[in-house]
């Protein structure tokens, strides 16, 4: 028997999201060989997103560029994925979460992770045109927080982390890849 190979190409750099979309992916794929690359993918949105579509856009577009770029250089990928975090305002108060957005054979799937809920003054500072990762390292005083555990690391004493959430989306968010049988209609 043949070992499946399979590629990701990742809609960032950060090494806590291409690790994330590894992770998830080898959960469903656990006997295949996966090489998982990140590359720069511009969200085309605000360096911090602040409503939901603003971040489902954000994630949308930066899967959308990687393919394209895997097109345009000969390179093409069985995933391309990307993770965009943002926050909102919502009845029970503010709060971040990120979207997924992955493509598989010209397939769009969407997934949101779960609301972390955020405390007012950081909500206060990022209406104020601050990022997230920013405002958490200098309230929890860490160095750039976002490529390791996130707000979510800090937030719940490290139970969950930005990468474990992403994960987690991830693999709600290829239900439909994983079932087109189910989805197709």
């Amino acid at each position: 028997m043949t070992q499946q190979h399979l590629t990701i190409l990742v809609g960032s750099n950060n090494p806590v999201k291409i690790a994330a979309a590894k992770d998830a992916i080898s959960q469903y794929y656990p006997h295949a060989d996966i090489n998982c690359q990140g590359m720069h993918a511009p969200s085309l949105v605000a360096e911090q997103p602040m409503t939901e579509l603003e971040t489902k856009i954000g994630a949308i577009n930066r899967a959308k560029y990687c393919q394209q770029h895997a097109i345009e250089t000969n390179q093409p990928a069985d995933f391309y994925i990307a993770m965009e975090g943002g926050v909102d305002k919502f009845d029970h108060g503010a709060a971040t979460f990120a979207y997924m957005a992955i493509i598989h054979q010209d397939q769009l799937s969407i997934g949101r992770s779960a609301l972390l809920p955020l405390p007012q003054k950081v909500f206060n500072a990022l209406q104020a045109g601050e990022e997230l990762g920013h405002v958490m390292d200098r309230l929890f005083n860490t160095h750039n927080v976002k490529q390791k555990g996130g707000a979510i690391g800090l937030l719940t004493q490290g139970l969950a982390t930005r990468g474990s959430i992403y994960t987690q989306a991830i693999i709600l968010a290829m239900a439909p890849i994983i079932n087109p049988e189910f989805f197709s209609e």
